[in-house]
């Protein structure tokens, strides 16, 4: 077998061990399962959070981004006086955490078959922690970026109302 060959060789293995690195790392490496729970910081209408309880919390979280949060639980409390989300957009968790659909959750808002809320704002500067609430209680929850940490982190002043941003942002 002549050197290029092994070369080439050589070069497709590493290239396909570091696109499964790099996959594992991705999907698996840096969640966590957080503990189970049995309350959810929410919003009421003119307030800061309060605790509400909750049944069968699963969550997952990861040190390297605000954005890996997601939390599945069923929310055994009533909704009409938390302050709604104006714009909730629900994102994709790891496939392995079956319990959390962000296409579905998404499409049930769009057609107003769950609700979303404001969990808790900046719950980490420019971003909040959302739920999604269906009319059985189940509830899912995840962390979105909001206009403050939107215009923060494109490297503009926060606009009028926000926080100002700590010191390492």
């Amino acid at each position: 077998m002549s050197a290029g060959k092994l070369i080439a060789g050589g070069l497709v293995i590493l290239a396909a061990i570091g696109g499964v690195a790099m996959y594992w790392l991705q999907v698996h490496a840096y969640y966590e399962e957080l503990p189970a729970q049995d309350t959810i910081m929410m919003t009421p209408l003119g307030g800061g959070p309060v605790a509400l309880p909750v049944r069968d919390f699963r969550g997952i979280d990861a040190d390297t981004s605000p954005l890996r949060y997601r939390a599945c639980f069923t929310l055994a409390a009533p909704t009409a006086t938390l302050l709604r989300h104006r714009d909730p957009t629900p994102l994709n968790a790891p496939h392995w955490f079956d319990c959390f659909d962000a296409g579905a959750i998404g499409d049930d808002l769009g057609t107003g078959a769950a609700r979303a809320y404001v969990a808790e704002a900046n719950i980490e500067y420019g971003f909040d922690r959302v739920v999604a609430v269906y009319p059985d209680g189940r509830a899912f929850a995840w962390h979105q970026m909001n206009r403050c940490g939107e215009a923060v982190y494109d490297g503009l002043p926060p606009p009028p109302g926000c926080p100002p941003p700590p010191e390492d942002v």
